[in-house]
């Protein structure tokens, strides 16, 4: 878990950088990202799941271990990862199997146990 925690400060640090940095083009932009991903029409745990298929597709690790951490505070089942991630990969395609590897690993870690599935 020290890696996920590790990530997202390091994540929280770099974006405060980032917005004291940059002018209002950025801002809006971070806001937007904050935005879109509130309750809505789509309750906020499909919409981080769908953050995620679409990060998992793009193969951006940093956005894959962000989205996996949202859904696991969301309350994602297992299950429900699972069935996110086939169509990640069927979408996807091989190319996508090392980050499945990674974010399966990453899983694991957030819900406390090792890549065996044990506590």
């Amino acid at each position: 878990m020290k890696d996920i925690e590790k990530f997202q400060d390091e994540r929280e640090n770099l974006n405060e950088k980032v917005l004291k940095f940059n002018g209002k083009i950025i801002k809006r932009f971070y806001n937007l990202d904050h935005t879109v991903y509130l309750d809505g029409a789509l309750p906020r745990k499909t919409k981080e799941i769908l953050g995620l298929i679409s990060s998992f597709v793009l193969r951006c690790d940093d956005c894959i271990n962000y989205h996996l951490a949202q859904c696991h505070e969301l309350g994602v089942t297992d299950e429900e990862l699972d069935e996110t991630l086939s169509i990640g990969v069927i979408v996807g395609g091989s190319v996508t199997i090392p980050h499945l590897r990674k974010a399966v690993k990453t899983w694991f870690k957030l819900k406390g146990k090792d890549t065996d599935g044990k506590a």
